[in-house]
């Protein structure tokens, strides 16, 4: 596995001009202010849609470069996340981890398993790969409550995987952190919702 440092040099993974010119990529295409209901129910003035920004060339770069700085030195085996927010972002991570010769394996979780074919709720994985032993790192775009990254270290951990770490985009500070270390997971971002009032 490469270092970061060799990483930053070949690319400027994760540099502090690049998550600069991310953020201000979110705040453009992802971010509003206003009277949301999210997901877990809650209401809140600040809502996230990181899709608009993890499937624009530019942001798919910079979300993915962000994420392989804070992925290497945690040395897992996988980074796996919960479909539909996980997905764009582990994508561009394996590619731009290939592409700077430090790959990074990655896999998705399904909300709930396919009717039909091999049935799988762990998608990703080739024919002789297992997550048995496996150190993994779940992804997410956004963490609110943490609810989404615990439904894909439940998988993860089902599957025989050490699940210990991990990793958003936008931490919105509303107890994602403290739910998650409750069940033994730290809680990485790149950014805290607090940056973008």
């Amino acid at each position: 596995m490469a270092s970061v440092a060799g990483m930053r040099h070949a690319g400027e993974t994760g540099s502090d001009g690049d998550e600069a010119e991310l953020r201000e990529l979110i705040r453009a295409r992802s971010f509003r202010l206003g009277r949301f209901t999210l997901v877990s129910g809650a209401v809140s003035d600040l809502y996230f849609n990181l899709k608009p920004t993890m499937m624009d060339p530019r942001g798919a770069n910079l979300s993915a470069r962000a994420f392989l700085s804070r992925i290497l030195p945690e040395h897992v085996d996988y980074v796996g996340g919960l479909e539909m927010g996980a997905v764009p972002i582990i994508a561009s991570v394996a590619a731009i981890s290939d592409a700077n010769s430090a790959p990074v394996r990655t896999f998705f979780v399904r909300k709930e398993a396919k009717k039909h074919g091999t049935r799988d709720v762990i998608e990703g994985l080739g024919p002789d790969e297992t997550l048995q032993g496996a150190r993994v790192l779940i992804a997410d775009d956004v963490a609110t409550t943490g609810g989404s990254i615990m439904k894909a270290v439940e998988a993860a951990r089902g599957a025989g995987a050490t699940v210990d770490v991990a990793l958003v985009l936008v931490d919105r500070e509303e107890g994602a952190e403290e739910a998650l270390r409750e069940q033994g997971i730290r809680l990485l971002s790149v950014f805290k919702g607090g940056e973008f009032r």
